[in-house]
């Protein structure tokens, strides 16, 4: 069985949202004779994670209300690397997509450089989300730090999260083909959060029943 680590590395230089320098990661090590501990400061969207309603919805749900059920499932890996600027409906009708699906869309954002944020990166606009909410889909991801940008209100996400629909950012497509595979989503087992860091990993095969 071959898989696939489609998860950010986490290290003090990597890209950040915005490349805001305040966003980095820290890591202050201590050592005391032979023992070696480090305390990590390091903001919940950083790298690959997994958002909550309450990121964008005011006294909405938080991490822990979504079930690592819905993350351990098969998904749907999208060819959209031929998007410039966002994803609209029309580049998502030019895919077979069903009720019930985990979509993990593949963008040119999977070749920028994993230490620079581009502030250019492709996105999904808010038609684009509109459909997937009729499709009635159940989650979404996409190879950048955020699903949208530029939009004013942040609809793309408000929408999504409205129809209970999982959002994950930061992931890393490059090597993997369309298709569909089987995800093992494992965020960290936050408590009253908006977002939680995530080990996402893609298998070729799945478990039998």
């Amino acid at each position: 069985m071959k898989f696939y680590d489609i998860s950010m590395d986490v290290y003090p230089n990597m890209q950040v949202w915005e490349n805001i320098k305040e966003n980095k990661p820290v890591f202050d090590r201590q050592t005391n004779g032979h023992v070696t501990a480090t305390t990590a400061t390091l903001g919940l969207h950083t790298g690959t994670h997994i958002d909550a309603p309450l990121h964008m919805i005011n006294n909405a749900d938080t991490f822990e209300t979504i079930q690592l059920e819905r993350l351990v499932r098969k998904v749907k890996v999208l060819d959209l690397e031929n998007v410039e600027d966002g994803i609209t409906r029309s580049d998502l009708e030019a895919h077979t997509i069903e009720s019930g699906d985990f979509l993990l869309c593949k963008t040119k954002n999977s070749y920028y450089s994993s230490e620079h944020f581009d502030f250019n990166f492709i996105y999904l606009k808010e038609d684009g989300a509109d459909y997937l909410v009729k499709k009635r889909i159940e989650g979404i991801g996409i190879d950048t730090l955020g699903i949208e940008r530029s939009q004013e209100g942040n609809p793309t996400h408000r929408n999504l999260f409205r129809d209970d629909i999982i959002i994950v950012e930061g992931l890393r497509l490059k090597d993997v083909l369309p298709g569909e595979y089987f995800m093992v989503a494992a965020p960290l087992k936050l408590v009253g959060t908006e977002a939680a860091p995530a080990r996402v990993l893609l298998f070729d095969q799945w478990p039998s029943a």
